[in-house]
């Protein structure tokens, strides 16, 4: 089995370059869709990836996508990084909104930020495949 979250953006096409530029994801797939829409993106980041389209007016999509940013999410995803410190640096440098400050635990050091359309992200060097 394989899980990758999906995440929903109103400014998808920003969002991705966002995504890239603050977390280092890389553009595996992007197919554009109606206007300055994306229908399915695939960015991967080491070994995993998540899947970005445009936020649409469906139910599903309400389920989702928070009503604005800083409001409260019901799930965030994790990914493991090699190096927590720079990886914190990066994403603060292009605007992340810090969530927690960077932690310290006996399994690992990790933090937390939002990204600009309110998605919390975890990052941390705990990696339990190790």
């Amino acid at each position: 089995m394989t899980i990758i979250p999906t995440l929903r953006y109103r400014d998808a096409p920003a969002a991705i370059e966002w995504l890239c530029n603050a977390f280092g994801f890389e553009k595996k797939l992007v197919v554009p869709g109606d206007g300055d829409t994306v229908a399915h993106a695939q960015l991967t980041f080491g070994r995993g990836m998540v899947m970005v389209s445009s936020a649409r007016d469906t139910e599903f999509d309400r389920l989702v996508q928070p009503p604005e940013p800083g409001a409260v999410c019901t799930q965030s995803p994790f990914l493991v990084v090699d190096d927590v410190d720079r990886h914190y640096a990066r994403a603060k440098a292009a605007g992340a909104e810090m969530v927690t400050e960077i932690w310290d635990e006996p399994h690992g050091r990790g933090y937390a930020c939002r990204d600009p359309e309110g998605h919390v992200w975890c990052f941390g060097d705990y990696d339990p495949w190790a």
